[in-house]
């Protein structure tokens, strides 16, 4: 296991839980946690024995959104990013060159690796959540928080706009008048308000809420074969983008032609016609289908 500064990683009875981990700061969010958020990512991954992904903070936060630490400068990036050593996107003219790598947002590098993620990914929400420590949990599969947690799209009353591809996150979970509402007004809210709104599934007493995350864990995964919930994560949520259902077709044709002659379907047949558990053989790491490569952006991932 690696050694992190920022996060900590624990992998217990299949489950990795990722935990920020700068209470001191109420996690904030800097370049060192975003590369290590994404190297947790990929530790989650390669292991087959991980089934699912659990994000939390420690301390009295969840993320408190980016660490100003700069000040006014946070987000005045100059000729370069904080968030890549690609070099200045700059122009010798003076221009910017948007396409260049160093003008892309350290947050949505997070957003795209949790939403390119084969193991099921549940946020859960211990206390503030706000900027990028909201926009961060959009690409998670479920969200559940806890009683006392506080959320913020504050970005408008920072003079920024929102980040982490929120925008196409966000209408997509709570609807398009829903998000408008808090983004425009920036305005802190709490966890009933969360609920009520549709961004979070649950609220729980805050000694309640990791054991629950673990549980619901444990629920989406432990009777399902591995490689199935890897390309289901997948296919759900890029086919929320689709134009039209003839794009869905054609990807579960694919899908369940490669998967109908696999040995996780005998399996799952032959267990349920002999009552008895299944026992899938196949792994995420070697045995998902060529197929799911056709899912990648590999020049924007």
């Amino acid at each position: 296991m690696s050694s992190f500064e920022t996060i900590a990683v624990d992998i217990d009875g299949g489950i990795l839980t990722l935990t920020l981990n700068r209470p001191d700061r109420l996690n904030a969010f800097n370049r060192a946690m975003m590369a290590e958020v994404i190297a947790a990512l990929d530790i989650a991954d390669a292991d087959d024995a991980v089934r699912a992904v659990i994000v939390t903070g420690a301390g009295r936060a969840f993320c408190a959104g980016a660490d100003l630490g700069a000040g006014g400068a946070t987000f005045d990036y100059g000729e370069g990013s904080r968030w890549s050593d690609a070099g200045s996107p700059v122009r010798s003219d003076g221009s910017v060159d948007y396409d260049h790598e160093g003008v892309r947002d350290g947050g949505g590098l997070v957003s795209l690796r949790i939403f390119n993620c084969r193991k099921p990914v549940i946020g859960a929400i211990n206390g503030a959540a706000v900027g990028i420590g909201v926009t961060m949990t959009l690409p998670m599969d479920i969200r559940l928080t806890s009683e006392d947690a506080r959320f913020g799209f504050v970005f408008a009353r920072r003079g920024i706009v929102p980040e982490a591809a929120s925008s196409w996150f966000l209408p997509r979970l709570v609807g398009m008048p829903q998000a408008l509402r808090w983004c425009y007004s920036g305005r802190i809210f709490d966890a009933a308000e969360a609920l009520a709104g549709g961004l979070v599934s649950a609220v729980h007493p805050g000694d309640a809420l990791l054991p629950a995350a673990r549980a619901l864990a444990h629920e989406l995964t432990d009777e399902s074969a591995p490689v199935s919930v890897a390309l289901t994560r997948q296919m759900l949520w890029r086919m929320a983008g689709a134009a039209h259902p003839i794009e869905a077709h054609r990807l579960d044709s694919r899908l369940v032609w490669a998967r109908g002659s696999s040995a996780d379907a005998r399996e799952g047949i032959g267990s349920f016609l002999e009552k008895r558990a299944a026992h899938f053989p196949d792994r995420v790491s070697t045995d998902t289908p060529h197929f799911a490569r056709w899912m990648d952006d590999p020049d924007y991932a």
